[in-house]
Parts: C-alpha cells; sequence; structure tokens
C-alpha cells in the first residue's frame, strides 16, 4: 500500500502535510480458494454417488413417502405428537420459571426438583417407563378426595369417596401418554429458557408496572413476558424442531401410529432398507424446514424495535452533512 504526500496552507501562513490518495490493494486470499475447491469436489462426489449408486432406489422412497401408514404416523405421530407435547411443554415450563423466580423458599425448591428431575432422565428411558412401569406400579389411578379410602374405611363408611377410576394399562400404550411423557419433559427445558428469558427484561420494567398499580401476575403477563418472548423465541424453536426429531422415541411407549415406525417397518417388510430411511429423512427435513420458515417470522416479530436493520446499518441521520 502506497501514498504520496502534498503540502497544503493554513490561514496563518504554515504549511502542514497531509497523505494524498492511497493506492490500497486488496489482500490476497489464496487458502479461501483452495478450501471452496476442496467443497466443489466433495459436493460433486457425494452428487455423483447419489446418481450412480441404485442402492439409494430414490423413485421407490418417494412411493413409500406417500403410503397411507407413513401419512397417518407423519400427521398422528409425529406432527400432533410435537404441537401436544410442545403445548405442555411451554405452558408448563412457564409456570415451572416462575415458580424458580419466586420469593418463596418452597415453590423454588419443587422447581428446582422438577427440573433436575426431568432433564437428568432420557427420554427414551422415560417414555419406556409411561409404557410399562407406571401401568406395573399402578394398574389403575383413582380420582376423588384425597385419602379418601382411608377415611372410608375409618369411619366405616360404604362409599371411598372416588368420583371416576382410570385403567393406567390401557392409558399407558396411546399417544395421549406419549404427548403426555414428552411435555413433562420439555417443560423442564423451557424453564431453563424462560427463565433466561424473563431475567433478561430490566427490573424497571417490573418495577413500573408495580409503581401503575398491577400486581405481579398481571406484571408478567402483560409487560415482562412479551419483552421476554425476544430471547425465548429462538431457543423455543431449537426445541420445537428437536422434538420433532423426538417423536420418533414414541415406539418406547409403544405408540405404531409414528413416523419413524411406520417407514422401518415398511422397509423392514420389503428389505428396502435405505430407500425407507431416505423417506423418513425427506419427511423430517419437510417438516423442520416449515419449522424454521415459522421460527424466522416470529423472531422478525418479537424482535421489533431491537437492533437496526441491515439495510439501514450505514445509512445517514436525517440533516446530517457530509465532507
Amino acid at each position: 500500500m502506497t501514498g504520496t504526500t502534498e503540502k497544503t496552507g493554513t490561514p496563518s501562513g504554515t504549511t502542514t502535510d497531509r497523505p494524498g490518495l492511497i493506492d490500497a490493494r486488496p489482500v490476497r486470499h489464496p487458502g479461501r480458494w483452495v478450501a471452496l475447491a476442496v467443497i466443489v469436489v466433495l459436493i460433486g462426489m457425494m452428487v455423483n454417488s447419489f446418481l450412480t449408486n441404485e442402492r439409494w432406489n430414490f423413485p421407490k422412497a418417494l412411493e413409500i413417502m406417500q403410503q397411507t401408514p407413513v401419512i397417518e404416523g407423519l400427521w398422528k405421530g409425529t406432527i400432533i405428537g410435537t404441537v401436544g407435547s410442545m403445548l405442555i411443554g411451554i405452558v408448563g415450563g412457564i409456570l415451572i420459571a416462575v415458580l424458580r423466580l419466586s420469593h418463596n423458599p418452597v415453590l423454588r425448591g419443587v422447581s428446582f426438583v422438577y427440573t433436575w428431575f426431568f432433564r437428568g432422565i432420557p427420554r427414551l428411558v422415560l417414555l419406556a417407563m409411561m409404557g410399562s412401569g407406571v401401568g406395573y406400579l399402578y394398574s389403575s389411578l383413582d380420582f376423588g378426595v384425597p385419602f379418601g379410602h382411608q377415611l372410608a374405611s375409618f369411619l366405616g363408611l360404604p362409599s371411598n369417596f372416588t368420583f371416576f377410576t382410570l385403567n393406567v394399562n390401557q392409558f399407558s400404550s396411546t399417544l395421549i401418554a406419549g404427548i403426555i411423557g414428552l411435555g413433562l419433559s420439555e417443560a423442564a427445558y423451557m424453564a431453563e429458557i424462560a427463565r433466561a428469558g424473563i431475567l433478561s427484561v430490566d427490573k424497571g420494567q417490573a418495577e413500573a408496572a408495580a409503581a401503575l398499580g398491577m400486581d405481579r401476575g398481571k406484571a408478567m403477563r402483560r409487560i415482562v413476558l412479551p419483552q421476554a418472548m425476544r430471547v425465548i423465541v429462538p431457543p423455543t424453536g431449537n426445541e420445537t424442531i428437536a422434538m420433532v426429531k423426538d417423536t420418533s422415541l414414541l415406539s418406547a411407549i409403544p405408540v405404531i401410529t409414528e413416523l419413524f415406525y411406520q417407514t422401518s417397518a415398511i422397509g423392514t417388510r420389503t428389505l428396502l432398507i435405505m430407500p425407507a430411511f431416505v423417506a423418513v429423512t425427506a419427511w423430517y427435513l419437510i417438516v423442520g424446514s416449515v419449522l424454521m420458515v415459522g421460527q424466522y417470522f416470529l423472531e422478525r416479530r418479537f424482535g421489533r424495535g431491537f437492533g437496526t436493520p441491515s439495510n439501514k446499518r450505514f445509512a445517514r441521520p436525517a440533516g446530517a452533512g457530509g465532507a
């Protein structure tokens, strides 16, 4: 980089040296071109293997994607399972996060134990326990007055104060049990995400709400949570996409109306293992891509007013002069 120096005069008659035009040359980056060439070669090799290896059998994979059991497993097991689990997880996570931030030590302790327990258990193990272990421990659940059996026995009453009884063995092998299991596990993770979002809001916002006469619950709903959504939405989108993939664990319940289970069954029955894997991979990629688009627009919605748009980052303020 070279330049010239020219002398200029000042009102006092003295001369100062100021730099002239700079002949700047861009810095060479040969490593970038080498890396680009390596990446292009690798991509070409992968594409060539896809097109020349007949064992991929993409036409058969497309046929498997359109079969009725696969579509049913996609809607019932994957999509409905994801929506139900995330509803339980988000609502439960927000409640647990509020308890973690409570001034009551008992509530804080209960929320901490809940988070510790469900974050420490793998979801596959949790679903397997709900599918078989819970039914073995409790074949039926009675809903009614607490300690109704003991009270009726002690008082000699014929009624045990039970309103209705749930057959756990029939319930534990259904999609609802899987949704509850995944939702309880997700609530532990969403609690930490919601807590981080709530803590990101300045304390002065809650103090201003209290000065306006709002109680703590109303301030949380109307002031704190809307501002915390900017921090909560991105990791919640990641958790939703992860939940789409975790619905493949519903086979531990066992739930057979699920996408991965149905494609695996077709692959095993027809001995077309790789086309079945390609089919289920394609469906997961499609659902994940749709969710990523939705996450993008949600981030834009809740991120309004924060940061500067990229196309205006270097814009000159109105009325500012320039040389």
